[in-house]
C-alpha cells in the first residue's frame, strides 16, 4: 500500500539581539543540517553564517513579501526539505516577520520545531526590576489616530505589567503619550541590550518622556511599564460612573473579551455586583448587533 513521503520541518530558530556568544549550540547545528535558510534580512543572515563557517541557501522572507513566499516555501517542506526560519535578531514571530510562514506550515500539516534562545522580551523582564509575574506584550503600538488611542486606553486599566518595543525616533513621542494615558507610573527603558553600550535607564514615566523628547536614544528599544497599582484601581473604581463603566465594557468587547470573562473582570476590579455587570454587559452587546 502506498504511503505518502514524508513532510520537511520548519525550525524556528532564534538568532542573538546583539552578543553572538548568545546563540545557542542547537541553533548552529540546526543551521548546518537545513537544506535552506528563510532569513528576514539576507544581509545579516549571510554574515552569521559565515562567522559560523556555514555555507546554506538563503531566501528572503521579509514584511513585504512573506504572503508571496508561503507557497513556494510550504511546497518545499512539503516535498521534505528542511528550513530554518531567522530574522534580523531574536525570535522570529514575535513582532517580527514568520508568523504568516508558521501558520501556513501548520495548516499544512508541516512539523513545526522551536529553536529557543535570545528574545529582548524576556532579557528586559529579567532585569527591570518591576513586579512581572504577569505581563501583557504589546510590541509596536499603533502609529497614531483612532487605534492608538484605545490601546492606550485598555494598557491603562491593565494590571499586567506592559511591554512596549519603539524605534529610536518615535520613543520620545510613544513615552509622552503613554504619560498623558497611565500617569507617573514607574517604567525601564532598555536600549543595546546585550551590546557593548548596553544601558537601562529606570524612573517615571513623565521623568523618562522629559528626557527623551530630545534626547534620542540609539538602538531598537524595550520599554516595560508597570500595571496598573492596586491602589489606583481601587481609587479608580471607587469613583467609576455608569458611563464610564459602559465605555470600558465596549473598549473590552472590540478587544475580543468574552461576556462571562469580562463579567468577572470588571466585577473584580470595580466591586460591583457581577449580575449587574453582566446585565450591563449583554445589554451593550445587544445595542452593538442592533447598530451593525
Amino acid at each position: 500500500m502506498p504511503t505518502s513521503a514524508p513532510t520537511g520541518t520548519l525550525f524556528v530558530v532564534a538568532t542573538p539581539i546583539g552578543n553572538l556568544d548568545d546563540l545557542t549550540q542547537r541553533a548552529v547545528a540546526t543551521l548546518r543540517a537545513v537544506d535552506l535558510v528563510a532569513a528576514e534580512d539576507t544581509r545579516t543572515a549571510g554574515l552569521l553564517l559565515s562567522r559560523l563557517g556555514i555555507e546554506r541557501p538563503l531566501r528572503s522572507v521579509f514584511t513585504g513579501n512573506e504572503h508571496r513566499r508561503l507557497g513556494e516555501l510550504v511546497d518545499r517542506l512539503l516535498a521534505g526539505e528542511s528550513i530554518a526560519l531567522i530574522t534580523e535578531c531574536g525570535t522570529p514571530a514575535i513582532s517580527d516577520p514568520g508568523a504568516d510562514l508558521v501558520a501556513a506550515a501548520v495548516a499544512a500539516g508541516v512539523r513545526c520545531v522551536p529553536i529557543p534562545g535570545p528574545s529582548a522580551v524576556t532579557a528586559v523582564l529579567s532585569v527591570c526590576g518591576l513586579d512581572v509575574r504577569r505581563f501583557r506584550f504589546e510590541g509596536f503600538l499603533p502609529r497614531r489616530g483612532p487605534d492608538r488611542a484605545r490601546r492606550l486606553e485598555i494598557l491603562r486599566h491593565d494590571d499586567a505589567a506592559i511591554v512596549i518595543y519603539e524605534s529610536p525616533h518615535r520613543v520620545g513621542e510613544t513615552l509622552a503619550d503613554l504619560a498623558a494615558a497611565l500617569g507617573p507610573r514607574r517604567a525601564v527603558l532598555a536600549r543595546e541590550v546585550t551590546k557593548l553600550y548596553e544601558e537601562l535607564v529606570r524612573d517615571t514615566l513623565p521623568a523618562l518622556a522629559l528626557r527623551f523628547r530630545t534626547d534620542e536614544p540609539r538602538g531598537e528599544v524595550t520599554l516595560v511599564v508597570e500595571g496598573l497599582p492596586a491602589e489606583q484601581a481601587e481609587a479608580e473604581a471607587a469613583g467609576l460612573t455608569d458611563e464610564e463603566l459602559d465605555a470600558m465594557i465596549r473598549t473590552r468587547l472590540a478587544d475580543g473579551a468574552t461576556a462571562r470573562d469580562l463579567a468577572r473582570e470588571l466585577a473584580e476590579g470595580t466591586g460591583r455586583p457581577r449580575r449587574e455587570v453582566y446585565a450591563r454587559i449583554t445589554r451593550l452587546m445587544a445595542e452593538l448587533q442592533a447598530a451593525e
